[in-house]
């Protein structure tokens, strides 16, 4: 697939409580600001109906380049589950076990996906019509909205230019209204995906290979991190998009 030949797909990650976790084991599960690779790519997955075993098909949807622009930072929370009844290490008792739980509440993503045109036309179908329930991180924190809006699919436009162009998503209208009226606005947070070794770049180990119960398996990515800036034309005056 050529430049010429790129395609884009759009989606809304609106949600009370997301968790977007890159180094959750043991008591500690943690959640990075922005939805994650393997986390999207689980989230296709199971639009997809796709196997947790099934790495062939796993690896096609982990193939889209992501892109994310922050239109609402979350608010990173924490909280606890209690566990009782853990066997001990020794195989002598049990014991209760406490773990930390961090999300993000009220965050707003767009993620944007590119890649080839048959491929994101699978993808816009299955996230309308999902095999199994969608979910942000943990299977309590469920889509608030569509993920998709009426009417749209694939556009032939690159990443970064959805990321400029896309209205905002922010729903509060007495939001939008001030934003409107501000002469100086701050930029949106954007993380795209891009080929390593770019001076700058970020490296994450998030790019999902296996998602087998007994061989998860990540490889790593380069990641930009940079903004675009909310433009008039950016700010809807009525209905949000993906409402």
């Amino acid at each position: 697939m050529t430049r010429d030949d790129v395609m884009s797909l759009a989606l809304c990650f609106d949600a009370p409580m997301q968790s977007w976790g890159i180094r959750s084991r043991g008591i500690i599960r943690d959640t990075m600001p922005e939805p994650t690779k393997s986390g999207v790519v689980g989230l296709l997955a199971a639009a997809l109906g796709i196997d947790r075993n099934d790495d062939m098909a796993l690896a096609v949807i982990a193939g889209l380049r992501l892109a994310v622009r922050v239109d609402r930072e979350g608010v990173m929370e924490r909280d606890y589950h209690v566990t009782q009844n853990v066997p001990t290490t020794q195989g002598t008792g049990h014991r209760t076990v406490v773990s930390e739980r961090y999300y993000l509440a009220d965050a707003l993503f767009l993620v944007v996906l590119e890649g080839g045109e048959r491929i994101l036309t699978r993808v816009a179908e299955a996230v309308e019509r999902p095999h199994w329930r969608l979910s942000f991180g943990r299977k309590a924190y469920v889509p608030a909205r569509p993920l998709l809006s009426p009417g749209e699919g694939p556009v032939a436009r690159s990443a970064e230019d959805v990321l400029k162009e896309y209205g905002w998503l922010e729903t509060s209208p007495r939001t939008r209204a001030w934003m409107k009226g501000q002469t100086e606005r701050p930029g949106l947070r954007t993380v795209v995906e891009c080929p390593p070794g770019v001076a700058g770049t970020e490296v994450r180990h998030d790019q999902p290979l296996s998602f087998a119960e007994s061989n998860r398996r990540f490889a790593p990515r380069a990641v930009w991190t940079g903004e675009v800036p909310l433009t008039d034309g950016m700010i809807p005056a009525g209905e949000t998009l993906c409402s």
